[in-house]
């Protein structure tokens, strides 16, 4: 990950989950009850309390409810959840603007009618408001997101236009229409007779620039998306609030269409007892498993484990963001190539001891299996981030070359300061340490395939642990393999977790004696990263904690050592993924977007607020 792509995963922090629908209007009725004893003049109380829920909640009610049924109507996506949140935040901005609004009118000569006009000027804010919102939401065409974000604002006026008798403005008679539409004498003293037939012809007009200004912001933030990426700003933030406020997989379909097709190496080391049945399988595809939660191939390294019969360990491959799959059905594609893969595994039962070498800031250990090589790198001490899937090609072949049929090239992933500064470790094809990866490979399979092989024993552990994502660790929890050949011990941890604090891998090493040799490994999961950007391990468990677990599960894997057979196998799987430079692309427009476009915002809403007090101005002193 990048910083810019760190930037990006951040701006999860902004989103929280979107609450029940009757939660929101709970609270809308007991704000609007609570104002209308501020501002409503009665000599009860509770008659106070009952013209603010009137007044104020009917608006916010029926905005909540209607929206919804209106906006899917059209064939819009609004969740009646999200439609209640947005009314009550419209029903906060308007409570604001008339305490702000009475608290001027106090102090000053301008009297109520000031008031009244930042009412209208606060309906209007707050139709502007909710078409931002809904035309990003729901991705209808500027006409019918009009219709439903006038709910909330056309039903306040009604309120207005029936209980401040403006009907008798027009001189309009009958008593039928006056007992449903002029109604002054019911409402509080401060509202009757208190707006004209002009001032709601000024509130269309005032709505009508808002629909310019709006369309006109959102073109102007989506030209860069379009031109460069072939697709909508709003498909984006559709997706991504969908996805973190309310679980939905919106933000695939928006991944699907900046998609490209793609070959992926998919390698399985399979272990199985002599009699029959797998023991234990190392199941490698080629790809990133991210962007984040259960998108696209976040959670990966469970949907693998789910379909091998051993205890699988998924660890992380060496492939970056751009490599991340567009959807979770990608998924199904490769555990349909793990299934292809097992068919084509030849078993053996003799393995070499284990080997490590180190290659400028790169160790690799591994183990060599008939004609087949697991190979693990780390740069711990160092820190490191994601392998280019073009640097692990190339080792791959470097290791093929010293005649290996085949290699499993894990990126062990445990060390890295997180998101800070510029240079996150992301290991590039030109790069130092991308040499040192390829040559340290190459020197491990020469040594490897040189040694003697003796046969071979496994034991494992496994220990889901108490632990959650919120703690950076996943649903897999914390595994062991120990491979014994030649009476050498190797134990190989993979904790279910997205990289590790600088320093614990080290840590982890030095206490564990249980083996002549370990080391650790980190499936990147991205379940542990919907709401934290990065949440490694070791950042809320403290290191002994871990380092415990850990002991004891490299000595119930000794404990449960058993001869073995080994085979390893590859496929290749065609998946969509994000594609090369899309990842970057997309996290520099998405922080371009947040960075400017709340300045952007400020501009235009200062402009049309502007304009909104200049015309009531121009109007009252006319």
């Amino acid at each position: 990950m990048t910083a810019t792509q760190g930037d990006l995963a951040g701006l999860s922090r902004l989103i929280f989950r979107v609450p029940d629908w009757y939660a929101s209007l709970a609270v809308a009725l007991v704000v609007a009850a609570f104002t209308g004893t501020l501002v409503f003049d009665s000599s009860f109380f509770l008659q106070a309390a009952w013209e603010g829920l009137f007044f104020l909640g009917i608006p916010t009610v029926a905005a909540a409810l209607v929206s919804t049924a209106i906006d899917r109507r059209f064939g819009g996506r609004l969740t009646r959840d999200r439609s209640a949140l947005l009314a009550v935040v419209c029903e906060f901005i308007v409570i604001a603007v008339l305490l702000v609004a009475g608290a001027v009118a106090l102090v000053t000569a301008f009297g109520q009618q000031f008031v009244f006009d930042a009412l209208l000027i606060a309906l209007a804010a707050i139709f502007a408001f909710r078409l931002l919102i809904l035309m990003a939401v729901s991705r209808l065409s500027t006409p019918r997101s009009v219709v439903t974000a006038s709910v909330q604002t056309v039903a306040a006026a009604v309120m207005l236009f029936v209980y401040s008798g403006t009907l008798y403005s027009l001189q309009v008679e009958g008593p039928f229409l006056q007992s449903l539409f002029a109604r002054p004498e019911v409402a509080p003293e401060a509202v009757q007779y208190s707006v004209y037939p002009f001032d709601f012809l000024l509130l269309a007009a005032i709505c009508t620039i808002h629909v310019g200004a709006v369309y006109f912001f959102l073109q102007v933030i989506d030209e860069p998306w379009q031109r460069s990426l072939g697709v909508s700003v709003l498909d984006f933030i559709q997706g991504f609030i969908g996805h973190l406020g309310e679980g939905s997989s919106d933000l695939e379909e928006f991944f699907e269409e900046i998609g490209e097709e793609a070959l992926v190496p998919v390698t399985v080391l399979s272990f199985r007892r002599p009699e029959g049945g797998e023991k234990a399988a190392f199941v490698l595809p080629m790809i990133h498993p991210g962007p984040m939660g259960d998108i696209g191939g976040g959670n990966l390294p469970i949907r693998v484990a789910e379909e091998t019969e051993g205890l699988a360990f998924p660890p992380h491959a060496t492939a970056g963001h751009d490599f991340n799959l567009v959807t979770s059905g990608e998924v199904e594609t490769i555990c349909e190539t793990v299934e292809g893969a097992y068919e084509r595994i030849e078993y053996g039962d003799t393995a070499t001891q284990g080997a490590r070498v180190q290659e400028g800031d790169a160790t690799l250990t591994g183990h060599a299996f008939g004609e087949d090589a697991l190979v693990v790198n780390t740069f711990s001490p160092t820190f490191a981030d994601d392998v280019e899937y073009a640097v692990g090609l190339s080792a791959v072949a470097e290791g093929r070359s010293a005649d290996l049929d085949d290699v499993l090239l894990v990126d062990a992933h445990n060390c890295n300061d997180g998101l800070e500064g510029e240079d996150l470790g992301h290991i590039v094809p030109g790069s130092q340490r991308s040499f040192d990866l390829i040559h340290g490979t190459g020197r491990l399979a020469e040594r490897l395939s040189g040694m003697k092989q003796h046969s071979l024993e496994l034991g494992t552990a496994w220990e889901e642990t108490d632990w959650e994502p919120g703690d950076g660790i996943g649903p897999l929890g914390v595994r062991v393999a120990v491979v014994e050949a030649g009476g050498h011990r190797t134990a190989y941890v993979l904790v279910d977790g997205n990289n590790m604090e600088p320093g614990l891998r080290d840590h982890i090493v030095a206490q564990v004696d249980a083996v002549d040799c370990l080391e650790v490994m980190t499936s990147d999961t991205h379940i542990v990263n919907t709401v934290e950007a990065e949440n490694q391990v070791g950042q809320v468990i403290p290191d002994e904690d871990l380092v415990a677990v850990i002991e004891d599960l490299v000595g119930r894997a000794v404990a449960d050592l058993e001869p073995v057979e080994a085979g390893m196998a590859s496929e290749r799987a065609e998946v969509t993924v994000f594609g090369n430079d899309r990842t970057e692309t997309l996290a520099s427009h998405a922080n371009a977007m947040v960075s400017m476009g709340f300045a952007m915002a400020g501009v235009f809403i200062l402009a049309v607020v502007s304009v909104s007090v200049l015309l009531f101005l121009a109007v009252n002193l006319a």
